[in-house]
Parts: structure tokens; sequence; C-alpha cells
């Protein structure tokens, strides 16, 4: 026994030291063959001893879907039934009032926008008399209606719809004797008479060759077929109904009403049957699709057939394919293989395999020339999104000083020309005193303190030009003074809140600023009691100001929204809540950066 082992240990070592030598051209052509041989002899042999039995499951599969369309359609017939019963009641028996008025009129507009599925609607009295129908409406003489199945059941529950089974409508003369096949459904109803309610019986019957149509247009395209009964086992269709009415045929409808919804299997009539049931809504009615098993096993050994020859052309296509494949691709991918194995050490003075079919070639042309390009192409993109960074930056900041000093310049015009010299010598003052603070030595980054202090200087200059027409509070927490921001971008809202909030008010206008540290962030917010702003306006100003009215130094809060997350990220920036009459708030979201004179650089802000 352990000579055989070992004996077999050793064949199955020169099997694999005789592959091992082979090119990959042959490994691929003998790797696909055997793969594909075995696959197809796996999948013959699962199909011939899984086939009967995946046959009767495709058959099923087929049966149920099969009956869910019919019950789909059918249940669309019915609820158009049902969709005229209620909109006769609701929209048309609900609203008249039979002492004033009738209901022929909107019955007559009923019936004509359903004509083509519609055989009558008609509505009765308790006692059953006629109080209304479309098209017709001369009932026939001695014809009792409170004897008739619809109506009892109708009564019998009052708060149910009733589907009746086929049958000829006959209760109105027509003068072409031309009576129709109808399911009818029949339900109670208020009658409204000089304010009193009285019971009432509606009828809607639908033309039967609606559901005709739908079962023939199946049975047509089923190797089986499918009928419907009732509740209780009575048959509603059947494709050979004229030959069960004869006694021709038989069908074991009664036994189908007392199976669950599936698939059942029975004998009938010395026959093996596959029988598939479907209850439909609102009726208790039974669709049944009927498929003998004789049917499937005739499928079953053609299939078995047209599988196995399938199976050998396939096989040899693939032995085929895999030669011809594994000789274009095999060998110039070892060349290629072979000449970018270097790649991976960092090594870029390769001399690259370009070879085999185009797109192995186009392969080889694109890596050399990606290694020749990869580090020169990535310092380039560095620097140029470095550059493409501050050169925003710089455009969005040089907005700013010339448009806040004209409006400070022509505050201070006014007073001079007002004789307003000592206003006008503190404004200038206060000017002088903003332009240290916007200069700041070139910096872009300042201390919120020194922010802060800036927007104090223009509420100074502002207040003097308004004559203290509005109160401004501010309310800082001292620990964010020392926390780095972009400089002005609290002025700017300010000068918002005076131009668009609190202008036009009669001095009871309120400006409130208020920094605070939330979730470890730090928020400074601009608050007015103004006029405020309508919903389509707030949605624009971040996004695109060009559609909103600018009055005063022109910026736009979008400049103070992209200035912020160019330095700090797209997390951070502006956030606005306004109310027309309420008021407008503008949140400034910054991270919680400490400031430092001796050690503090913009990109480590950026960084941070």
């Amino acid at each position: 026994m352990g000579a055989k082992i070992n004996s077999f240990h050793r064949t199955i070592h020169r099997i694999a030291k005789y592959f091992k030598k082979k090119s990959i051209q042959f490994m691929l052509s003998i790797s696909f063959s055997l793969v594909a041989l075995l696959g197809m002899v796996f999948m013959g042999v699962t199909i011939y001893s899984r086939s009967v039995s995946s046959m009767k499951e495709m058959t099923i599969e087929n049966n149920e879907q099969l009956i869910e369309q019919v019950n789909l359609n059918l249940n669309m017939y019915l609820r158009n039934m049902m969709r005229i019963s209620n909109t006769t009641y609701y929209s048309v028996i609900k609203r008249v009032d039979l002492s004033k008025e009738t209901l022929d009129k909107e019955m007559n507009l009923l019936y004509e926008a359903n004509r083509d599925n519609l055989v009558s609607i008609a509505c009765f009295r308790e006692k059953g008399s006629l109080v209304a129908a479309a098209p017709l409406d001369n009932l026939k003489r001695g014809l009792d209606v409170s004897e008739q199945d619809w109506f009892v059941e109708a009564n019998r529950e009052i708060e149910n719809l009733h589907f009746s089974t086929p049958h000829v409508q006959n209760l109105f003369h027509d003068s072409s004797f031309n009576y129709h096949w109808v399911i009818s459904l029949s339900r109670v109803v208020e009658l409204t008479s000089n304010g009193h309610i009285s019971r009432g019986i509606l009828l809607v019957d639908m033309n039967f060759s609606g559901i005709e149509q739908l079962f023939t247009q199946v049975n047509s395209s089923n190797s089986g077929y499918v009928y419907l009964i009732d509740g209780n086992g009575e048959i509603i269709y059947h494709p050979k109904q004229s030959l069960l009415i004869s006694k021709l045929l038989q069908e074991n409808n009664m036994p189908a009403a007392t199976y669950q919804d599936g698939t059942h299997e029975e004998v009938f009539e010395g026959e093996n049957r596959m029988v598939t049931v479907r209850t439909v809504g609102y009726t208790g009615w039974k669709i049944v699709s009927v498929t003998k098993t004789d049917e499937f096993f005739m499928s079953y050994y053609q299939t078995r057939l047209f599988t196995l020859i399938i199976i050998a052309l396939t096989i040899l296509l693939i032995i085929f394919a895999n030669q011809f494949v594994s000789y274009l691709i095999g060998n110039p991918i070892k060349k290629l293989d072979d000449s970018v194995k270097d790649l991976e050490f960092g090594k870029l003075d390769l001399n690259i395999y370009i070879g085999g079919s185009y797109e192995i070639q186009h392969l080889g042309r694109t890596i050399k020339s990606m290694v020749q390009q990869m580090h020169q192409l990535m310092d380039e993109i560095v620097i140029e999104q470095e550059k493409k960074r501050k050169s925003e930056f710089d455009a969005l900041q040089s907005q700013i000083n010339p448009h806040f000093l004209y409006n400070t310049l022509d505050s201070i015009v006014w007073m001079v020309e007002s004789e307003q010299y000592e206003a006008a010598t503190s404004m200038v003052t206060a000017l002088a005193n903003l332009f240290r603070i916007s200069l700041n030595k070139g910096k872009n980054i300042i201390t919120i303190r020194e922010e802060i202090e800036h927007a104090k200087n223009y509420l100074y200059i502002q207040k003097l030009r308004y004559k203290n027409r509005f109160e401004v509070t501010f309310a800082i927490d001292p620990e964010i003074y020392d926390c780095c921001t972009i400089k002005l971008i609290v002025q700017p809202l300010i000068e918002n809140a005076i131009y668009h909030g609190v202008e036009f008010m009669d001095g009871d206008g309120e400006i409130t600023i208020k920094g605070y540290v939330k979730e470890n962030d730090i928020y400074i917010d601009v608050i007015d009691n103004g006029l405020g702003m309508p919903e389509e306006t707030v949605k624009y100003l971040l996004t695109d100001d060009t559609r909103v009215h600018k009055k005063g130094s022109g910026i736009g809060l979008g400049n103070i929204h992209q200035r912020i997350q160019l330095y700090f990220g797209k997390r951070y920036g502006l956030e606005i809540e306004s109310e027309l009459d309420e008021g407008t708030t503008v949140h400034i979201h910054l991270p919680q950066v400490f400031y430092d004179n001796r050690t503090i650089k913009e990109d480590e802000v950026r960084e941070s």
C-alpha cells in the first residue's frame, strides 16, 4: 500500500515538473481546455440528473408567473368596476338630493366615458324601484329586482362590494334585443331625498367579453390551459366552456375550489396533472392553471438531447479557441511581464517590450510613457495646484479693500459737506485704525481679537453716519480672542446687516455679534432684527450671488464663504438663517486654532 502511495506521489511530481518547463501559451491552452472539458462534463451530468426536477420547477414557476399576470390583469378589470362604482356613488349619488334633481345626466356621462367595457349603470331603491339607469332605463314589466341574486347579496352584507358570476343582463327593454353577458358589481348606497337618507342599491354591469379576451390570450400561448371559478367551484370562464355545458367534457373544478394558493399535483380521469391556484382579491374567485405532466416530460427528453449536442459542439469550439487565443496572448504577455518586473522596485530606466497584438503593443507603449512622465507630472501637478489655490485666494481678497475704502471716504465727504468736522476727524481716525488691521503687514491670518476690533471701528464710523439709528451688542467669549481667523470677514457681514437689514427701520434696529465655542469649533454670529430675506434669496447667497441685489461694498457672502473654505477646508464657511420680517442670522464657522506670533504660518493654519 505504501509503495502505491509513493508511486502516485512520484507521478504527480513528474507531471508538475513537466508543466513547470512549459510556456505560458501551452499552459493557457491546456488549462482552459481542461477546465472547459471538466466544466462541460459536470454540467452535462448535472443537467441529466436534475433535468426532471428542473423542468418541473420551471413549469411550476412559469405557471405561477402566468397566473400572477392573469391575476394582475383581472384585478385591473375588477378595480375598474370598483372605480366606476365609487365614482357613481361618491361623486354623483352622494351629491344629489333626489327631491330636487335626478341622476340621469351624470350617469349617462359616466356610461359614455366607460362604454367600451361598461354595459349599464343602475340605481334602485330598497324595495327594488328604479331611481336612474344608463344607457337604458326602461325596466321590464313584472320584473322583481329585489329577488335578483346581486340585489339580495348587497342587502345581506351592506358594507361589502359584491361581484356576481357571469349572467345575461336582462333587466331593461332593448329594442335591438341585444343582451350581453355581464359581471355585476352591487353595493348598498345612501339616497338623499328632501334631507332624508334611505337605502338604495347601486348596480354596475361590466361586459364579460373583457374577461374572455384576457383568458383567450393567455390560453393561446400556453401549453396547458387556465380557467376561472368562483369560491364555490362554479366555472366563470373555461376555454372549452361549450364542451362542459354539453357534458362532452369534465373538469375537476369542485376539488380545485378547496385548494390553497400554490401548486398541487392531482390525478383526473387517469391523467397526472399539475394544478396551480391563485385566489383573486375582492371576490374569492380562483384562477386555476392546469398542465399535464406528460407535456413537460416530452419537453424534458427534447431538452436533454439538445443539451448533449450543444455540450459536444461547445467543447470542440472551446479547445480550438483556447489554442488560438493562447498563441496570440501568451508570448507577448510573458515578454511584457519580464520587461516590467523591475518597475515595482522603482527603476525608471526600463527597456519596455512592445510587440504582440495591437492592444499589447499599446499597453507596452503606455507603460513606457507612464514611467518616463510619472514623477515629472506628479511634481508639476503639486506645484500648479498650490499656485492655483493661492491665486484664487488673492483674487477674492483683492475685492475687499477698494470697496471698503470707497464706502468710508464717501461717508467722510458727506460729513465734511455737512460741516460735521469733528465727526469727520473721528471717522478719519477710525479709518486709520481700520486700515492698520486691514493691511496687517500683508498677513491674511489675524486673531479674532483684531477682527472684532476692526468691526468695532467700522461700526463706530457707521453709527456716526446713521446717527445711532441702530444698537450694537458684542458678546464674544474671551477664550476665542487669541484664535485665528481670516481678516475682513466680520465687517462685510455687519455692513450687510446695516444696508439690507436695519437701514430702513425707525430707530429700532439691533445688531448682535456673538462669538463662542461649539463642538471644538468656533462660531461667530452676526444677527440683525431687520427685514429678512425670502427663502429663494437665501438659497443663492453662497452659490450665485449674481442673482442677489448688492448694496454697499458689493462684497457678496459667497466671497467670504469661498475665502474661508480656501484656507480651512470645505466643512467650514458661512451658514445663513433668515425669514421675512424676522431678521437674519449669519454663522461664521471656523476651526479652533490658536495664534502664535512667533511661529504662526498661513500654511500651518490650512494644514490644521
